[in-house]
């Protein structure tokens, strides 16, 4: 019987139910416990970044370390964390980033916000051009990344999807990325953060755009070099630009984003993962691992996720 360590105080309350319910299903018995006095003995360790848990080495047992979040990249440089760690895929996690991702796209698209907050009553007849007249990139083309492009195609849109490595029908490369962002009335990032892709959108990437392109960033704060993106805000040539994810969260009040009549702020709220889906993640690693089976959502600690 496995001996699973949840390392994640605060969010216990939202598993209680949904981790025992989740390994009754599967038919796996195991003892769960939110305290780990002999970590020598425990087999699995779920864990967020953000737990107290920093130091790996007393865990001499464990087949795996099975995070609650999709971005790893805060405990993926451990020193002391020598056993595998599995990142969170969570289908309700891809859910809500495609329906965040396609509602911000189709808002722009449509011009919305001229109706929605409209204090003049100005009665402003533009009709928008059909989805597929305009162009989205999307920089990432990871799991979240394609599910959001297939989205968005199946609305017309005509979808470039650019990657850091070769893949099938994207762009990639310095010389890809050129490509992409010249084309992209709308870019959408859904980038990991590693130290390729911090700042990755900086004053010269972001002049490539053509005037009055809209940025939508669900990914991560740090793919944004965000004095250039106000710089470019400020002079006309970024039309708006939608944020969820920022390098210090919550937002400071006195953040420039605030108040910027060109940013939507919105509160880390593109993509959760839901206890129910992601408990049922996490115990087919924990099924995987007493069968000998290879884990899914295997981090590669030399690319950073």
């Amino acid at each position: 019987m496995p001996l699973i360590f949840f390392a994640a105080p605060s969010l216990w309350p939202e598993y209680e139910v949904a981790l025992p319910a989740a390994l009754a299903e599967a038919g796996i018995e195991a003892t769960v416990v939110t305290e780990a006095p002999e970590p020598g003995l425990v087999d699995y360790i779920v864990y967020a970044p953000s737990a107290p848990l920093q130091d790996f080495t007393p865990f001499t047992r464990t087949k795996a370390v099975l995070s609650l979040w999709a971005g790893v990249e805060r405990i993926v440089g451990n020193a002391t964390l020598t056993q595998p760690l599995c990142r969170m895929v969570d289908p309700s996690l891809t859910e809500g980033m495609v329906e965040w991702v396609a509602g911000h796209v189709l808002r722009h698209h449509l011009g919305m916000d001229r109706h929605i907050v409209n204090p003049g009553h100005v009665w402003n007849p533009v009709c928008p051009p059909l989805a597929r007249e305009r162009r989205v990139t999307i920089l990432g083309m990871g799991a979240l990344g394609t599910a959001c492009a297939e989205a968005l195609r199946a609305l017309n849109f005509p979808v470039t999807g650019w990657s850091r490595t070769a893949k099938p029908g994207c762009l990639h490369g310095d010389a890809g990325l050129e490509a992409a962002l010249r084309s992209a009335a709308i870019v959408v990032t859904l980038l990991p953060k590693t130290p390729e892709t911090e700042n990755l959108l900086n004053a010269a990437r972001l002049a490539l755009l053509p005037a009055g392109a809209v940025i939508v960033n669900p990914g991560r704060g740090a793919l944004i070099d965000d004095a250039a993106l106000l710089a470019a805000l400020d002079a006309g040539h970024i039309g708006h630009a939608t944020l969820d994810v920022f390098r210090v969260e919550p937002l400071p009040a006195d953040h420039p984003y605030w108040s910027h009549p060109r940013v939507t702020v919105t509160p880390h709220i593109a993509a959760d993962t839901r206890a129910s889906s992601a408990a049922r993640v996490i115990v087919e690693n924990i099924r995987r691992g007493e069968a000998g089976e290879p884990f899914i959502n295997l981090v590669d600690r030399s690319r950073g996720y």
